[in-house]
């Protein structure tokens, strides 16, 4: 099935997706790499409110190449980074915020069971640094500069941006999961 998205998301936004659906999103969504998330936790462990609001949010896992023109900031690039590197972060961030939807490449080992009933992750093709980049239409806004330009959590306007693909579902089906249960066993065949 395919599907158009638009933010802020609610729960029967994402409960309808299934493992290998297309999804097309419109509306705002906000990127955040390592130190994003680790300064999200501390934020939260301290009481602090953070500058943005992550309810019905969709966090993409990208550091942009950014450029400042006069009239603001302008997107050279803005493909996905490597989302695992985010997994051990993820499960106290989605108990503190409701985020619905993650997008990344790669895919999140052992993450499945902690999105159930909360929010999917999206994958996005490696390489398309360029293309995302046309889809989004407007930088918003920028926060957590002194983390450096990749790092920084930047706010876009983004227009079916996709193709994504439910790679891990709500109900805990993980594409990612199933590809490595097979290699394992291919690999343990091999081996004897």
């Amino acid at each position: 099935m395919e599907y158009h998205l638009q933010t802020p998301l609610k729960k029967g936004d994402i409960k309808k997706l299934n493992a290998g659906d297309i999804v097309y999103i419109s509306g705002e969504v906000l990127t955040a790499r390592d130190e994003a998330h680790s300064r999200i936790l501390e934020m939260d462990k301290k009481g602090e409110k953070l500058p943005f609001s992550l309810k019905g949010a969709v966090i993409y896992h990208c550091g942009p190449l950014m450029q400042q023109t006069e009239n603001g900031w302008k997107v050279i690039s803005a493909g996905p980074t490597t989302s695992d590197r985010m997994s051990k972060m993820t499960p106290s961030l989605l108990k503190a915020h409701e985020v619905r939807v993650i997008i990344g490449k790669g895919g999140m080992e052992g993450i499945a069971s902690e999105l159930k009933d909360r929010c999917v992750y999206l994958a996005y093709t490696g390489g398309c640094a360029a293309l995302a980049s046309k889809l989004i239409q407007e930088v918003k806004t920028v926060h957590w500069f002194d983390l450096g330009m990749p790092e920084a959590v930047w706010v876009f306007r983004v227009k079916e941006f996709g193709p994504l693909i439910v790679g891990i579902d709500s109900n805990g089906n993980d594409i990612f999961g199933k590809v490595r249960e097979r290699a394992e066993k291919v690999l343990e065949n091999l081996r004897r």
